[in-house]
């Protein structure tokens, strides 16, 4: 039986090795905050900009394709979790750039979707 935490984390670190060649800084993997996780937080060097990204993987289409899977409420959730990030750090919003990205991963295929969604409350 495949340990899905175990594939989560393998797949992320995949997202983070194709970022990585993209140009982008890994700043943090897995922050967590109550209900809320974002999987990477990386810096887009070319464009100056601070993004949060969320991975999602399918092994198959049966159940949608990774992309798919990014709804409404989990936007939500990760926009909660960027602003308790951003506090914490203490990164102003109205001086900083940041962009909501998602890596899908269908099968072997990673697909990059930059600034995939806005902030929502």
């Amino acid at each position: 039986m495949v340990n899905k935490r175990d594939l989560g984390g393998k797949k992320e670190a995949l997202a983070a090795e194709f970022l990585m060649q993209e140009g982008y800084t890994i700043v943090r993997m897995n922050y967590k905050v109550r209900q809320a996780e974002i999987d990477i937080v990386a810096f887009d060097e070319a464009r100056n900009v601070l993004v949060f990204v969320e991975v999602k993987y399918r092994a198959t289409g049966r159940s949608g394709s990774s992309l798919e899977a990014v709804t409404p409420a989990k936007q939500r959730k990760i926009s909660q979790a960027a602003l308790f990030y951003m506090n914490q750090m203490k990164i102003n919003p109205e001086t900083m750039n940041i962009r909501f990205d998602v890596v899908g991963i269908d099968g072997d295929r990673i697909t990059h979707i930059e600034n995939a969604f806005s902030f929502c409350a």
